[in-house]
């Protein structure tokens, strides 16, 4: 009963991915062997509410039918092919790691491949000279939660401030094979990635673990989202709030109390960067960002 169950898991999943109600449903044809089984016969007719089966396909014909289908649409100089399209999707999320453990998503769950998507990210060190990209596949917000596919290493950056631009390009062909390529304009560094082993990409059944811990977790992931993003704002102040101060025209209009109250609120935002310091209440940092950002406007308009 168990792997009946799943099997309507699954149909929902597909209702809920194409965002249709099954009463929107018009047909409900039965396609390969498992479908010829009465349970699984009548657990689909309950879940359409009593509606009639179409069982006028051969259910292994229809198999062989797409499958040549499909060959015939990836082949040239096929004639006759039939006026079908057969869309192949990515069955995870995949994306990279990004500051804060965070799994930043380029290309999302069941988009239609082939597919090319390009990304901007930038450095998050003044004259970093590299940058180490990983890449990830799966539903969760932190990156360290999904499956690693591969990473490579991008050299060679020109120094300059944080936040120098760097384009990530995910590239997925007809026969599934993902590659991923990090260029910086400036300098026409390049290296990129290619994944074509199936010994690094998750099975069936562990791509459905995966999407069902996502649904388990999600508001566990929103919580750590919501703080990962105060935490890479904060850093952002940070930083800014301390570039600003290096300017003696401004720093020369502050007087000890505003220095010391500035210092203060520095201090206190790098005690709750700090990797070591465990500290699970959101509202903290909020507050502590809030004070930052306070302080920046208040630079801002002096200079």
């Amino acid at each position: 009963m168990e792997l009946f169950e799943e099997c309507m898991e699954t149909i929902e999943r597909c209702l809920s991915d194409a965002k249709m109600e099954k009463s929107c449903v018009h047909d409900v044809v039965l396609v390969g062997g498992s479908s010829r089984i009465p349970k699984v016969q009548q657990l689909l007719q309950d879940f359409f509410n009593g509606k009639d089966l179409c069982k006028s396909i051969n259910p292994d014909e229809a198999v062989a039918y797409g499958a040549a289908v499909q060959a015939a649409l990836l082949s040239k100089d096929i004639k006759n092919v039939p006026d079908l399209v057969l869309l192949d999707v990515t069955p995870l999320s995949l994306g990279v790691f990004v500051q804060g453990d965070l799994m930043s998503v380029v290309i999302p769950r069941n988009t239609t491949i082939p597919v090319k998507k390009t990304q901007e990210y930038c450095t998050a060190d003044d004259n970093q000279s590299s940058v180490a990209i990983k890449v990830y596949e799966g539903e969760r917000t932190r990156a360290s939660d999904n499956n690693l596919l591969g990473f490579f290493t991008l050299s060679n950056l020109p120094p300059a401030p944080r936040g120098l631009p760097l384009f990530e390009c995910f590239t997925i062909d007809e026969n599934g094979i993902l590659s991923v390529s990090a260029e910086e304009k400036t300098t026409g560094n390049k290296n990129k990635i290619t994944i074509t082993s199936d010994k690094d990409r998750l099975s069936t059944k562990e791509i459905e673990r995966m999407i069902q811990e996502a649904e388990i977790y999600k508001a566990e992931d929103n919580k750590f989202l919501k703080k990962a993003k105060t935490r890479n704002d904060l850093d952002y102040y940070v930083y800014k709030i301390r570039n600003v101060l290096k300017k003696e025209d401004i720093n020369s209009m502050l007087c000890s109390q505003e220095k010391e109250d500035i210092s203060s609120a520095i201090n206190k935002a790098t005690d709750l960067l700090d990797e070591n310091y465990e500290q699970d209440d959101i509202s903290m940092f909020e507050d502590c960002l809030k004070e930052l950002e306070s302080f920046f406007g208040s630079l801002k308009a002096m200079g």
